[in-house]
This record gives structure tokens, C-alpha cells and sequence, in this order.
């Protein structure tokens, strides 16, 4: 089944930790069950996001490693 992103964000141009931050923005403006994607080429987002996300507990849907930048998909649980 495949996942519905409610919202996309390109934060490929902000490093650390502004991907994160934009993360952390998105899903606190999200409703429960909302996915949000989060584009970066920061590579301590690969450390960053997941950890705020399992702290969180939202659930990490997917960690996609593209062309040259990581896709962070996260659903917000609470």
C-alpha cells in the first residue's frame, strides 16, 4: 500500500539542523495519521531525524536515499 505524503518539504539547501527543525515543524503542524517528507542533503539528518522521530514516537515510515539526498518520510502518531 502505498503512503500518502500530506506535505513535502525541500530543505536541501539548510544544514544542520535545519532540515531536522523543519521536520519537527511540519509534524507539529500535522494532524495525527499526516506524512510528512523531509528532503535533505545534511548528512547528520541521517543520525538526527530518525532519532527525534523513534524520541518522539512518531513512526518512521521511510529513509529513501536519492540522487545526491536522503528522503525522510515520517507519519505523525500523536
Amino acid at each position: 500500500m502505498a503512503t500518502t505524503i500530506n506535505q513535502e518539504i525541500d530543505a536541501r539547501g539548510s544544514f544542520c539542523p535545519g532540515p531536522l527543525m523543519e521536520m519537527i515543524r511540519a509534524i507539529r503542524e500535522s494532524s495525527v495519521g499526516q506524512t510528512v517528507a523531509v528532503l535533505s542533503k545534511d548528512p547528520g539528518s541521517r543520525t538526527d531525524i530518525p532519532a527525534w522521530v523513534a524520541k518522539a514516537r512518531h513512526e518512521m515510515v521511510a529513509i529513501e536515499d536519492l540522487d545526491g539526498y536522503t528522503r525522510f518520510v515520517v507519519t505523525k502518531a500523536r
